[in-house]
């Protein structure tokens, strides 16, 4: 990944797990599994419980703590009130800034 793209992505990763998680709730490596479908191969694992940890306590997410057949309790996160209003921010905000690109991008050619 380039250095652009990952620069890019910092902003834009919370807003992406927070999208993920309002679909289901998942666990860690679940998250990282789902990005890495959608073309987010380079991202590494703790990038996103790192991640986790902040929208954790942020108040974004609750958690669970469910037994695991491999180990100690996988904590799973899920999407609160708190985290659906962060999330339509997210979307609000990408909206206005990817409407504005487009244009400046429409007006090279």
């Amino acid at each position: 990944m380039g250095k652009q793209m990952t620069e890019m992505l910092k902003g834009t990763l919370e807003g992406i797990v927070l999208a993920i998680l309002a679909a289901q709730p998942a666990y860690g490596y679940d998250i990282t599994a789902r990005l890495r479908e959608q073309g987010f191969t380079d991202i590494a694992e703790g990038t996103i419980y790192a991640l986790l940890v902040r929208v954790e306590q942020r108040g974004l997410v609750d958690v669970e703590k469910v037994p695991s057949e491999k180990g100690p309790p996988r904590k799973v996160y899920s999407l609160n009130a708190q985290g659906r209003s962060e999330l339509e921010e997210f979307w609000r905000t990408w909206s206005f800034l990817a409407e504005r690109i487009e244009r400046l991008h429409e007006g090279e050619q």
